[in-house]
């Protein structure tokens, strides 16, 4: 069995008086895709930006590869190895395709050679390198996103909604992307609006409703789970 990268347990955070999460818990494994899926206001991007340090928890515990991560600020977070792709302000238009990688492996020694790793990745943004990411279409954009937070090669890289606004067959496009990604060894967990398309992808998934763990389970076995079908996957 994998050994557990990720783990939040009983997690409570939110905004100011407001606790939109309210007792929730999730585990992730090495190599793993795990999508979190659930209605809107149930909390999915807030558990995001709780494990990556942007909400601090109120209660409860998050931990990386056995050491705890609770409250640590986003840069600690980062070096610890955990990287986030927000769903939106997630690349810098003005600067190029190669300076927004720079920019995500700032803190490397020698970027040059995780660089080279990524454009193999996307062969695209190769292509594209010396061009300003304003000209580029919606899905090169996700791709420099991703490439961004893959240039310090995490062990864990959560994605919030990387299909919005995106038309179906770049949506398409865009998923088989983060297929590849996680076959290079990086745990992924996914906040995606498209639940059946985020059960389809993944190992293991959770269902979030009003802040706190409803389902959870293999994403086959969600995906043909009668209520999980009849309340959140449209019948």
């Amino acid at each position: 069995m994998p050994k557990v990268v990720l783990r939040a347990n009983r997690v409570v955070a939110g905004y100011t008086d407001l606790d939109v999460l309210r007792g929730v818990s999730i585990r992730v494994r090495k190599g793993e895709i795990v999508a979190i899926i659930g209605p809107n206001g149930a909390g999915k991007s807030t558990l995001l930006k709780a494990i990556f340090g942007i909400l601090k928890p109120k209660r409860g515990r998050i931990k990386l590869n056995g050491t705890d991560i609770t409250g640590m600020e986003p840069h600690e977070i980062v070096r610890k190895g955990v990287s986030y792709v927000p769903q939106l302000d997630n690349v810098f238009p003005s600067l190029t395709v190669q300076e927004n990688l720079e920019m995500g492996g700032i803190l490397e020694a020698d970027p040059s050679r995780r660089m080279e790793e990524i454009f193999r990745l996307f062969p695209t943004l190769r292509r594209r390198r010396n061009d300003r990411v304003s000209t580029l279409s919606g899905g090169q954009q996700k791709m420099v996103a991703f490439g961004r937070g893959l240039m310090l090669d995490p062990d864990v890289l959560l994605l919030d909604e990387p299909s919005a606004g995106l038309a179906p067959q770049v949506a398409a496009d865009v998923y088989e992307k983060i297929k590849r990604i996680n076959q290079t060894g990086t745990a992924i967990v996914i906040v995606e609006q498209n639940a059946r398309q985020a059960l389809r992808m993944s190992n293991y998934g959770y269902v979030l409703d009003d802040g706190r763990n409803r389902f959870e389970g293999d994403g086959t076995s969600l995906l043909k789970n009668g209520e999980v079908i009849k309340l959140y996957l449209g019948g």
